[in-house]
């Protein structure tokens, strides 16, 4: 069988078996193309024309279709902005929204000078890799509470040769960081609200519970990160936090913070904004429940 008649057979059982994407894919086409090339250990762009052995990814296209086991987690990879990392289900699988904004480099909102970053609830450790990629000449610091996540984080450090400029902390959010001070503190966190946790598909019931879920209205965590981060930003320091959907929440919690929105998703807010941000009544009071990122 030829490799593209194989990607094309694939396609079509994922399609019937009416799988959900959102872990790296969005289609059964390319979820198919990634299961084939990968599974098979081939590049992206392959000669569709070799052949390639059925036998060799039928037990991941089984498992897809009959665990609705995310693709990434069968695979052991994930890709964000381009760039490889080793996932398992220690971690959620990494596609954060801040990804994009750090190929950007953060303009226009970078601060300067940028020395120091916070990769916090860091997970697989992705978000701090890209920063180090997007900034060479900073250090960073990437926090998780879970030392299973952590463990995933230090061999993806590893594997991009980064161990000198990025250091893996195990910390309930900021609890361990001592003073520290950061140019940018940037966030993937728990925000999936409880009814939003009843919903999910089977593919994200893969991931780790305490990665995504964060209390009532999702804000649980994220506030506890609102009311510390302006003790650990430089005079011109950065907070970028990603909240899902909900923006809208954010909003009615907060509705004095000037919090910037390159996407609906994430919200960008500096020190001094966040210094004049105090939370209305309604909002989500500090638990002292553990925070996990698991990005």
């Amino acid at each position: 069988m030829k490799l593209q008649e194989l990607i094309l057979r694939t396609e079509r059982r994922l399609r019937t078996a009416r799988l959900h994407y959102g872990h790296g894919t969005d289609n059964p086409h390319d979820e198919a193309a990634f299961l084939v090339l990968r599974g098979l250990g081939l590049p992206f762009d392959a000669d569709l024309g070799q052949a390639a052995d059925p036998s060799r990814v039928e037990p991941l296209v089984q498992k897809r279709i009959k665990e609705r086991t995310p693709a990434a987690y069968l695979l052991n990879e994930a890709w964000l902005s381009g760039v490889p990392f080793y996932v398992d289900r220690r971690v959620i699988i990494p596609r954060s929204h801040i990804a994009g904004l750090l190929e950007a480099r953060l303009e226009p909102w970078q601060p300067r000078p940028l020395r120091r970053v916070l990769d916090l609830c860091t997970g697989s450790g992705c978000l701090a890799i890209l920063a180090a990629r997007a900034f060479p000449l900073a250090l960073i610091d990437a926090a998780d509470l879970s030392a299973a996540a952590l463990a995933v984080a230090r061999r993806n450090v590893s594997k991009h040769k980064l161990e000198k400029r990025i250091g893996v902390v195990r910390s309930d959010l900021f609890a361990s960081l001592g003073e520290k001070r950061y140019d940018l503190i940037i966030t993937n966190p728990p925000y999936v609200s409880s009814a939003a946790m009843r919903r999910l598909p089977a593919e994200y019931r893969h991931e780790p519970g305490l990665a995504l879920a964060a209390g009532r209205n999702g804000l649980d965590v994220v506030a506890r990160i609102l009311s510390a981060a302006e003790r650990h930003l430089t005079h011109r320091g950065v907070l970028v936090c990603e909240v899902g959907d909900g923006r809208a929440a954010v909003e009615r919690a907060w509705p004095r913070a000037e919090l910037a929105w390159p996407r609906d998703e994430v919200f960008i807010a500096r020190r001094d904004a966040l210094a004049s941000a105090p939370r209305t009544a309604a909002s989500p009071r500090r638990r002292p429940t553990p925070a996990r990122g698991s990005r």
